[in-house]
Order: C-alpha cells, then sequence, then structure tokens
C-alpha cells in the first residue's frame, strides 16, 4: 500500500434522502384539525366567543380557586359514598377480570375457541363508555348508587382484563414449562407459575381502577348514578363555585393518596 492511498481522505458517506412522511403527517394533522374546527364541516369553533366568554369564566374559576372548607361536613356523606362505590366495584370487577384475563391470554387459555369468546365479550364491554353504562343501569335500576356501581363493575372488568392479558402474554415461559414437565395440570400451572409472575402488575393495575373508580364515580354522579357526583352537579347548578373548588380539593388528596397506596404496595411485592 502506497503513502499516496494512505493520505488519501476517506469519503464522506452520502446523506440519506430526506423523507416525506414527516412533512406529510404535519399537512395530514393540519387538515383534519381544520376540518374538525371548521364551521362548514367540523363543530364550529367560534374564537370570538370564546374570548369574550375569558371574563365570565375569569370570575368562575376565582371562586374555584377560593374553597370554602366551611363545607366539609356537607360533603363527608357523598364522598364516603363514593369511595364505598369504588372499593365495591373494583373488588367485584377485578375479581372477575382475573380469571377472564388468564383466558384471554394465549399463554393460559385453553384453546383458540375459549380465547376469542372471550377477548369478543371483554372487547364488546369496552366499547361502551362507563357514562352510558351508568345512564343504563339508572334508566333499569332507579336512580342511586347501585346503578353507578353496576357501570364501574363494567368498566373494570374491561380495563384489567385487558392489560393483565397483555401481561400474560408477555411471563417467562421457563416456570411454565418447568411446571409441566413436572406434571401439573393447568390450573396448577397457573396458580404456581403464571400467577407469582403478574401479581405485582395485577395489584398496581387494581389499584390504579381504583383511582379511576374515585373519578368516574364523579361524572357518574351527574347522571343520577351516586357519589359526590351528584353533590357535585348540585353545586354546579346553585353556582356555588367555592364549594366545586373544595369538591374538586378533596377529590385531588384522595386520589393522590390512593396513588401512595399504590407504590407502597408495589415496592413490597416487587
Amino acid at each position: 500500500m502506497t503513502s499516496a492511498s494512505l493520505a488519501r481522505p476517506a469519503e464522506r458517506p452520502r446523506k440519506p434522502p430526506r423523507s416525506l412522511l414527516g412533512p406529510a403527517g404535519i399537512a395530514a394533522f393540519l387538515l383534519i384539525t381544520y376540518w374538525a374546527v371548521s364551521s362548514e364541516f367540523g363543530i364550529g369553533l367560534d374564537l370570538g366567543a370564546i374570548v369574550k366568554d375569558l371574563d365570565r369564566g375569569q370570575v368562575i374559576l376565582a371562586d374555584v380557586l377560593r374553597p370554602d372548607f366551611g363545607f366539609f361536613e356537607r360533603t363527608i356523606p357523598a364522598m364516603l359514598e363514593t369511595i364505598q362505590m369504588a372499593i365495591i366495584a373494583t373488588a367485584i370487577g377485578c375479581g372477575i377480570a382475573l380469571p377472564a384475563a388468564f383466558l384471554a391470554s394465549r399463554v393460559t387459555a385453553p384453546n383458540a375457541f375459549v380465547l376469542r369468546v372471550d377477548r369478543g365479550v371483554l372487547n364488546v364491554i369496552r366499547a361502551l363508555p362507563d357514562l352510558l353504562y351508568a345512564m343504563i343501569f339508572v334508566a333499569a335500576l332507579s336512580i342511586g348508587p347501585l346503578a353507578g356501581i353496576m357501570a364501574l363493575i363494567l368498566f373494570n372488568l374491561g380495563v384489567i382484563a385487558k392489560l393483565l392479558s397483555e401481561t400474560i402474554d408477555g411471563v417467562d415461559t421457563g416456570p411454565i414449562e418447568a411446571a409441566r414437565a413436572a406434571g401439573a395440570a393447568r390450573v396448577q400451572t397457573i396458580r404456581t407459575a403464571v400467577y407469582p409472575q403478574v401479581l405485582p402488575n395485577y395489584v398496581a393495575f387494581s389499584l390504579y381502577v381504583l383511582e379511576l373508580n374515585i373519578r368516574a364515580s364523579t361524572v357518574l354522579g351527574l347522571v343520577g348514578a351516586g357519589g359526590i357526583g351528584r353533590l357535585l352537579n348540585l353545586q354546579i347548578g346553585f353556582g356555588n363555585y367555592d364549594n366545586v373548588g373544595f369538591i374538586i380539593l378533596e377529590l385531588f388528596l384522595l386520589v393522590f393518596a390512593i396513588e401512595l397506596l399504590s407504590i407502597s404496595l408495589r415496592r413490597r411485592l416487587v
């Protein structure tokens, strides 16, 4: 090899051609946004009306940011009802979701027919929002917490079964093969080789759903499904936004406490 060839500078690699995917995606996003907000094709978003209502919104926001702590005593029964609804719905919904998740996983389902039927039922359950379930149960069972509990149970079943089944699909198959080699039956294999692996996730998902139930029960109460939402709707109707602010603060603190409990339990299980 000559000295001239050693001194020759290395050729720079060619720049890759610019992809049109990014600009095309941005253009599609802007086009869809315009279609959604335009008055001719979409919802007719009126920025002028929003600007005009800013003064009114500032007054309401100012009241919300000055919560009336003297309203606490009146919120206790409704808040306890919300917590009770959330706990009952979480216990029943997550309890039903556990076997449903094992039947919806390719790792633990007994056969393809059961897998498809179970996933199909869960897809139908998840297709309907919890607010629609609440409206249906309120019409069927009358106004009260029972309608909210039933709606939350179905909501929990769909969420937990979906998350847990995907977790089961990703478990380590080594313990499963070892259990089968030792002659364990299907249920014994699930109980000894699969369930311990997904237990921390199951607890985390259940506590996450408990948080969702606290928040969802507030919305469900607006349609008569009981809980703090009914009191919140009443205070909004009367224009008592300082009381609304206190209810929002209560809900924030409750959800924050549940999150701290979730973190503590997950650390103990891992």
